[in-house]
């Protein structure tokens, strides 16, 4: 199997699917993801490679101003989703599911039908164990998963703020059991937040789906980043974070950089992970 090749000129050159994502975890290479949210940042990302776009919740602290994610509406997502997937036909892309919008199964259904039809490839949802039955249902109605444990921001809240989770072994085997519980209900994709690199490196032999890092260390199967950190646009950048920009001649090459770092295993560097 031919991962998605990338031509100079036109960027991939076959659609990614969660296919194509599992036998890139089975043969050990690494793939890179990209949140953002309109349709030229899209393009881009294609053109360079880059497997995965992910259309998150984050877009209300990047793009609408609010202080977290907790104020971010269906409508918003969907207006997004929307205008990736039109600067978007090769690259998988992945739709947040918002604050509260998949409490029960019930709703859950009714709101993934709604990201899945306005262009999403599969969605993501945050929280464990509890989320178990809800992953189940959705898969056997043909609607992919992406789970997301770690530091999750819609319970920002809850937490006390965005915080490394994991770090005391309960913390960390609690993780670990619930990614081998949303493996099991069938979640195709897990996104690891702001755990010790120890935590992301377990989870990730744990696990038959691909795994994908922000701030997990360098053992995941892919990484995530927010274009504004790529790029150089956020005020105080996370730890996990690099400007990719500072080194390239322009947007496209930040992106280049960022997915070739990504593949090659020099991005995450240490600086960038928690002990």
């Amino acid at each position: 199997m031919v991962y998605g090749t990338v031509n100079s000129d036109t960027g991939l050159t076959k659609p990614i699917t969660i296919n194509t994502l599992r036998k890139m975890k089975s043969d050990g290479i690494k793939f890179a993801t990209v949140a953002l949210y309109d349709a030229p940042m899209a393009q881009m990302a294609q053109k360079t490679g880059v497997e995965v776009l992910l259309v998150g919740d984050s877009l209300g602290m990047t793009v609408l101003g609010y202080d977290s994610t907790i104020p971010v509406t269906m409508e918003q997502m969907i207006y997004h989703v929307e205008a990736v997937r039109r600067g978007n036909n090769k690259s998988l892309i992945m739709g947040d599911m918002p604050f509260m919008s998949y409490a029960t199964p019930e709703q859950a259904l009714s709101n993934a039908t709604r990201i899945m039809q306005a262009g999403a490839h599969m969605v993501k949802l945050e929280g464990g164990e509890w989320l178990a039955d809800t992953v189940k249902m959705l898969g056997e109605r043909g609607i992919p998963v992406c789970a997301h444990l770690g530091l999750t921001p819609q319970s920002v809240n809850k937490f006390g703020g965005y915080r490394v989770q994991g770090r005391s072994d309960e913390q960390a085997e609690e993780i670990i059991r619930d990614a081998k519980l949303l493996d099991a209900a069938g979640a195709d994709l897990l996104v690891l937040e702001c755990v010790p690199v120890e935590v992301g490196k377990r989870v990730t032999e744990a696990v038959n789906m691909p795994t994908i890092g922000i701030g997990a260390g360098a053992e995941t199967d892919a990484q995530v980043l927010v274009i504004n950190d790529i790029l150089g646009l956020t005020e105080q950048p996370p730890k996990f974070s690099k400007n990719f920009l500072v080194e390239a001649k322009d947007i496209p090459d930040a992106l280049n950089k960022y997915n070739a770092d990504v593949k090659s295993g020099a991005f995450p560097a240490e600086e960038h992970t928690f002990g």
